[in-house]
C-alpha cells in the first residue's frame, strides 16, 4: 500500500548535497533524478506536479521518499548488489583455454559459446570472452585451408611472387583465370538489402550458364574480359589470342594461370610455340591465392552475380561486360609486400601479404 509523504524537511547540509547531486554532470543520471525528487518534495510540490516534472509513477515517488525518510542521504542510492567479484588467475585462464581448445561440450555441440563454457566452469561469460579475445580464439568461426602437395611449390611460388614484386621491364604481366558455370538466374523478386517488414522471395528460373575469362593486368589493374558458352582449351587459346592482339607487337607477355587441364593441352603448346613472346606461369596446386584474378572474380561475384536478375544468357553477358567497362575507368592496383624476405616460401607458411 502507498502511503503519501507530502513534505520532507531538509537540513542545510542535506539540501546542499542533494542540490550538488541534482546538478552534477559527471554523476549517474538516476542519482540526479532521485535527488531532484527529494528536493521537490521538500519544496512542497504535490505528487501530481512531481509526476509531470520527472515523468515518473507514484511507485517511484513512494519508494525513494520512504528510503530517504528512513536512511536520509544514504537512501536514494541504488540497492543493486551486483555479482560476486571474481579474479582471473593464471590457473583459471589456463583452465578456460584447456576446455576451449581440447574439449567439447557434453551436450553434443561441436564448439563452446562464452555463456555455455562460463556456465560449465562456474565463471562469468564475460571472463571467458576476455580470455578468448586475449588469445585470439574464435571457436564459432570456421577457417579452413588446403596445403599444397606440389613438390615444386617453392620454385613456382617464388617465380610468381617475383613477377609481382619485381616485374620484368618492357613486359606485361597478366593474371588469367576463368569463372565457370555462372548461372543466369531470373529471380521472382530482386535481391535487395534486408530491411524491417521486407520479405525476400526464393523462387527463380534458370536460363543456362556461361563462363567468364578475365586477364588482370598487374601493372594497370585493368581487366580484359570475354564470355564463352563453354570452358574448353580452344576457348582458352582464343582468349590468349585476344590478349596478344591487344598488346603492342612483339611485347613480352607473362601469363599467370592455374593448373586446369584446359591450360595444358596440345592446343596450348602449339599456341606457345607460335608465340615465343608469351610465357605461361602455372601456380602450385591448391594455391589459387597466388593468382590475383581470383580476388577480382570475388569482387564481380559480390557486385554483379550474387544478387543479379538475368532474363537470359545474353542479359547476363551484357551485365558482365558492362561491369568490366565501368571498372576499367577507375581500376585499383594491388601492392604486394614481402615483410620478411629471409623466410622460406613453403606450403604451410608465407611471408607475402596483398594490399589492394
Amino acid at each position: 500500500m502507498i502511503v503519501l509523504i507530502s513534505t520532507i524537511t531538509l537540513s542545510d547540509a542535506e539540501r546542499m548535497e542533494l542540490t550538488r547531486r541534482a546538478d552534477s554532470r559527471a554523476g549517474r543520471a538516476d542519482d540526479a533524478r532521485r535527488a531532484r525528487l527529494i528536493l521537490l518534495l521538500a519544496s512542497g510540490d504535490t505528487w501530481a506536479t512531481i509526476r509531470s516534472k520527472l515523468d515518473c509513477y507514484d511507485a517511484f515517488i513512494d519508494r525513494w521518499s520512504k528510503r530517504f525518510v528512513e536512511e536520509q542521504l544514504a537512501g536514494p542510492f541504488s540497492r543493486h548488489a551486483g555479482q560476486a567479484a571474481s579474479t582471473l588467475t593464471p590457473r583459471l585462464e589456463a583452465r578456460i583455454l584447456d576446455w576451449t581448445v581440447k574439449r567439447k561440450p557434453t551436450d553434443g555441440s561441436t564448439h563452446w559459446s562464452t555463456r555455455k563454457l562460463g556456465e560449465h566452469l562456474g565463471v562469468s561469460h564475460m571472463m571467458v570472452a576476455r580470455v578468448w579475445r586475449k588469445h585470439a580464439l574464435q571457436p564459432h568461426r570456421l577457417d579452413g585451408c588446403m596445403a599444397s602437395d606440389d613438390p615444386h611449390f617453392e620454385t613456382k611460388a617464388a617465380d610468381i611472387i617475383g613477377l609481382y614484386l619485381n616485374p620484368p621491364q618492357h613486359a606485361a604481366v597478366f593474371c588469367v583465370g576463368e569463372k565457370t558455370a555462372i548461372q543466369a538466374f531470373d529471380r521472382l523478386d530482386p535481391v535487395l538489402p534486408l530491411s524491417p517488414g521486407r520479405a525476400h522471395g526464393f523462387e527463380y528460373k534458370r536460363h543456362g550458364t556461361l563462363s567468364l575469362y578475365a586477364a588482370f593486368n598487374t601493372k594497370t589493374a585493368k581487366v580484359l574480359g570475354k564470355t564463352a558458352a563453354r570452358h574448353t582449351s580452344a576457348e582458352f587459346v582464343a582468349f590468349l589470342t585476344d590478349l596478344v592482339v591487344n598488346q603492342a607487337r612483339g611485347k613480352m607477355i607473362h601469363v599467370i594461370a592455374d593448373n586446369h587441364s584446359a591450360h595444358k593441352t596440345d592446343l596450348v603448346e602449339e599456341f606457345l610455340a607460335a608465340h615465343p613472346k608469351v610465357h605461361l606461369h602455372f601456380t602450385p596446386t591448391y594455391s589459387s591465392w597466388l593468382n590475383r584474378v581470383e580476388l577480382w572474380f570475388a569482387k564481380i561475384e559480390r557486385d554483379v552475380i550474387a544478387r543479379g536478375v538475368f532474363t537470359s544468357i545474353t542479359d547476363l553477358k551484357r551485365d558482365l561486360m558492362r561491369y568490366i567497362r565501368q571498372y576499367n575507368k577507375a581500376p585499383r592496383t594491388v601492392k604486394w609486400k614481402c615483410f620478411d624476405p629471409s623466410r622460406r616460401i613453403a606450403p604451410s607458411t608465407s611471408a607475402v601479404t596483398v594490399h589492394s
